[in-house]
């Protein structure tokens, strides 16, 4: 991900942030409850004191208990798999064909927990995942939009048949940060990740979602959207019109006057259209709410004023501007309050890999947007992923995505979202 260039303000704020992130809240050693999983996952009981179960010492061991698990399950070509659609029973990550989507993830979480390319103790399994996700790209036919011959995946038939491509153009832009000091495979890299934009660009439909959409294709078209605003910061030429369309069709899923959700695309469960949502309006809403603060201490808008359109055009936005800006503030204010409510994270009252990504969607949604109320988000979550993690470190699902790998990966993904926080608002500040 791309290092931000933060005055020692932003620094100090980040720190704290991560400090009552990670507040230590009891001593004891962490020992998972006993008890039914569906009980204590996502909704059959309430959330509101998950978090006593989280200190700083639980997390670490819960992330290293993860990654230990997973680097186990890497197969010899350097992929990872979540295995088929067909075949949801299958938890022997080895028994599993490697797909690009999947060694994404699991490449992403690698990054997010502390390995770089040339540091950490996985380190050769990280160089592995990137050369296996850097061939996928450059053998894929160029007009294809995906990267890969192989169908019928968990994650393609739940997310959408384009997931691959998707995901690997997100890792490509989070590992170029830590290759600036070889030439050569940046170049490779940067080579891949402007492939994966066009084929992005080449599978968007023309209300702004993404062809090929799976039972929850709504998540791939918020992924989509999350690729192409990552690619953009990195300098990556990205069509301003798919940017706008994209944001629009995930803005557009929720009203935040009446309160309805589009669910279409998100297989009837409110949880996945409202993440995206979120995540799509949370750049947008953080600019109005920077502008507005700014023109208050200014004294052009009265301090209890509000973002709406016509306080918007007061202080400089065009009239379009104004109304799409203010929607944005309206969505996301609204749709991160509801995707935590317990009744919408409850899904089926328990949990399969398209909860673990819609959770992450808020939180990073919350980030990008400088939202402080990310801590009390932090240690809802964390404290519901500890108590459902397997003994053998690994997390799975109970419905769709069922696989360890893709499951893991996503909660070692928001276990250690803290870790990116500057990068995330960095994404909101571009």
């Amino acid at each position: 991900m791309k290092t931000m260039i933060v005055s020692v303000a932003i620094l100090t704020c980040a720190t704290v942030l991560l400090a009552f992130a990670f507040r230590r809240l009891d001593t004891e050693p962490f020992t998972p409850p006993k008890g039914c999983v569906f009980r204590t996952v996502m909704g059959e009981e309430s959330s509101a004191h998950h978090d006593v179960y989280k200190t700083p010492e639980n997390v670490q061991r819960s992330v290293e208990l993860g990654l230990q698990w997973i680097v186990e399950a890497q197969q010899a070509n350097g992929g990872w798999g979540a295995g088929s659609h067909q075949r949801q029973d299958i938890m022997n990550p080895h028994a599993v064909q490697a797909d690009p989507a999947t060694t994404a993830m699991v490449a992403m979480a690698l990054l997010r927990s502390g390995t770089t390319w040339s540091d950490g103790t996985y380190a050769d399994n990280l160089k592995r995942a990137l050369e296996y996700l850097l061939t996928a790209v450059e053998t894929a036919p160029e007009n294809s939009s995906n990267i890969t011959q192989l169908t019928g995946t968990q994650i393609q038939t739940k997310l959408g048949s384009n997931i691959d491509v998707i995901l690997t153009c997100q890792f490509l832009s989070n590992i170029q940060p830590h290759l600036k000091d070889q030439a050569l495979l940046l170049k490779r890299v940067r080579d891949a990740q402007e492939t994966c934009v066009k084929k992005i660009e080449r599978a968007q439909e023309a209300n702004g979602s993404m062809a090929g959409s799976g039972w929850a294709g709504v998540l791939q078209s918020s992924l989509a959207t999350n690729a192409l605003e990552a690619a953009e910061v990195d300098g990556v030429a990205v069509h301003r019109q798919v940017l706008e369309r994209a944001r629009k069709f995930q803005k557009g899923n929720y009203d935040p006057k009446t309160g309805a959700v589009n669910t279409d695309l998100g297989a009837g469960v409110v949880l996945y259209s409202i993440t995206g949502s979120a995540r799509a309006s949370a750049k947008e809403a953080r600019k109005v709410e920077e502008e507005v603060e700014r023109a208050k201490r200014k004294g052009i808008l009265a301090p209890s004023a509000r973002p709406t359109t016509e306080n918007l055009e007061k202080i400089g936005f065009a009239p379009d501007d104004a109304l799409q800006y203010a929607t944005a503030y309206e969505v996301y204010q609204s749709a991160k309050v509801e995707a935590q409510r317990d009744d919408v994270m409850s899904g089926f009252g328990n949990n399969g890999g398209e909860e673990f990504i819609s959770y992450l969607q808020t939180g990073e949604s919350m980030i990008i947007n400088k939202d402080e109320s990310w801590q009390q988000w932090y240690d809802n979550m964390s404290g519901r992923l500890l108590k459902i993690q397997n003994k053998d470190g690994s997390w799975n699902g109970h419905h769709c995505i069922t696989s360890p790998v893709f499951c893991t990966a996503t909660c070692l993904l928001i276990l250690a979202v803290n870790n990116d926080i500057e990068q995330l608002m960095e994404i909101g500040a571009r």
